[in-house]
């Protein structure tokens, strides 16, 4: 679940559960409010007597007031009259009320026969003191221990005497339930709220704050260099992305320390194998300039052996830095390139031209074969395609057998909509387990016969990168005992407007 809608469904929950708690309790208060009704016969909804119970009240005396006032304009005698009053009690549509009659501070009529009667006729007594009934409207609130509703009606009888009429309605059974009412809806609300806060927070803190701890721990790991570690990851929402994503710098991190070490120990060995290389044509240069110091090179023959064997050895040195500059081109991604159409038979055919030459002064026998059209155009740069066969051809003399004349063979062919290369020699071989392998930086598959021949270790990786920058590829077969192909293909080059080889 997405955490958005989380939060969503959170809200929702803090709002709907307040209302279902209300609903319930006034369902329950119906239920209990059926005693009201039938003790005081009120014609109102539920929902006012549960709120504003007193507004009920009211509303019976006041319409009783309204009767006995207008009882009152018509006959005001029948007010002090027992009998007539004792009729009307017994006619009131509720059992709670009671008639209490006062004439000229006397009271000569009650319906009203409780323990509480003196009490209450000095509450009146008080209110009438205060005039506290003069002009009220909806009656007077009795608390204490009466909880009475008192409203009055005064009157002049025919002989002259003043009366007051007090209609008492007792609430003192109900006031208390409408209260505990009230209290048990504020503490079922509030155990509801608090019930319904506790499991959104236990929720919201196993879905953020649990998988944000999991998160910091994994970012202690990283500050402490532990990279070998897994984020587990079950969720679908944001938060589960940003694990997924923090598991992905993860293997980024370790990744990047791993290849670190890996250059690093990388160029360990090339400035081994540099040392190594440097200081065989170093060694024979200082000897051959000693020879010649001391004037063992006494004549021209000598001499120019010396010589000559001084600039080979200075040849060779020069390639092997040339050889680590573009190395640490390829390891900064900056090798430059001039692509250019380029037709593959005539770009072969000169290429071949100059390498038979020497490969013929060591005794190696150069085939060509061309059997692709000799229409056929690349996109390529022509100084660094010739760095790759150069590469592989100076890698094939190296490793020739001795014990047979050497022999290697290019061979061209069309692949569809690619032009396939073949270099292959009649050295060695590599064994099958290290034919994976070869083009990675500084692999040997002999470190000590490589040793022997020289040479960095990073032709073959340097071949990769320029055939892969060129958006070829390129493979290795070869049989120990036999000889090595190396394989790379390079797409042709489609004229756009008419879809043929230009």
């Amino acid at each position: 679940m997405k955490l958005k809608t989380k939060i969503q469904l959170a809200f929702c929950v803090l709002c709907i559960v307040p209302l279902i708690l209300v609903v319930a309790v006034l369902s329950v208060g119906t239920y209990k409010l059926k005693t009201i009704y039938h003790t005081y016969k009120i014609d109102m909804n539920t929902y006012t007597v549960m709120f504003n119970p007193m507004l009920a009240f009211n509303a019976v005396n006041s319409s009783i007031e309204d009767e006995l006032e207008a009882v009152r304009d018509a006959n005001p005698d029948l007010l002090c009259d027992a009998d007539y009053l004792d009729e009307y009690c017994q006619g009131l549509t509720n059992d709670a009320t009671d008639i209490i009659v006062n004439m000229d501070g006397q009271y000569v009529y009650s319906s009203y026969d409780d323990e509480q009667e003196d009490e209450l006729y000095a509450e009146l007594a008080k209110m009438e003191k205060l005039d506290q009934l003069d002009g009220l409207q909806g009656g007077m609130y009795l608390g204490g221990n009466l909880q009475m509703l008192v409203n009055r009606v005064m009157f002049r009888c025919s002989d002259g005497k003043e009366g007051r009429l007090y209609i008492v309605t007792h609430v003192e059974h109900i006031v208390p339930q409408v209260k505990n009412m009230l209290i048990i809806f504020l503490i079922c609300l509030a155990a509801i709220l608090v019930a319904a806060s506790g499991c959104i927070s236990v929720w919201v803190y196993r879905g953020l704050v649990s998988p944000i701890k999991k998160l910091r721990d994994a970012t202690h790991n990283i500050a402490e260099g532990n990279l070998d570690f897994t984020l587990e990851n079950n969720r679908h929402d944001e938060i589960g992305e940003l694990i997924d994503d923090f598991e992905v710098m993860r293997k980024r991190l370790r990744d990047s320390a791993e290849e670190k070490i890996q250059n690093d120990k990388e160029s360990r060995e090339l400035i081994s194998n540099i040392s190594h290389d440097l200081k065989t044509p170093m060694t024979a240069i200082k000897g051959y300039v000693e020879g010649i110091m001391d004037g063992i090179a006494d004549t021209p023959e000598k001499m120019d052996r010396y010589v000559r064997t001084i600039y080979n050895k200075t040849v060779d040195m020069d390639k092997l830095i040339n050889e680590l500059t573009l190395y640490s081109k390829i390891d900064a991604n900056k090798i430059p390139y001039n692509f250019n159409k380029i037709n593959v038979a005539e770009y072969f055919d000169d290429c071949v031209s100059e390498l038979k030459v020497e490969l013929d002064s060591k005794n190696i026998e150069l085939g060509y074969f061309n059997y692709a059209d000799k229409s056929s155009i690349i996109i390529a740069d022509p100084e660094q395609l010739k760095r790759v066969i150069n590469n592989i051809i100076s890698n094939s003399v190296k490793y020739m057998s001795t014990d047979r004349k050497g022999i290697i063979n290019i061979r061209i062919s069309d692949a569809d909509d690619f032009v396939q290369f073949e270099i292959e020699d009649n050295g060695k071989g590599i064994a099958q387990k290290d034919v994976q392998y070869i083009f990675d930086r500084f692999y040997r598959t002999d470190a000590s016969r490589n040793s022997a021949q020289g040479g960095s270790g990073i032709g073959l990786s340097i071949v990769k990168k320029i055939i892969n920058d060129h958006g070829g590829q390129i493979w290795a077969t070869s049989k120990e005992g036999t000889g090595t192909v190396m394989h790379f293909v390079l797409r042709k080059y489609k004229n756009q407007e008419s879809g043929s080889n230009e």
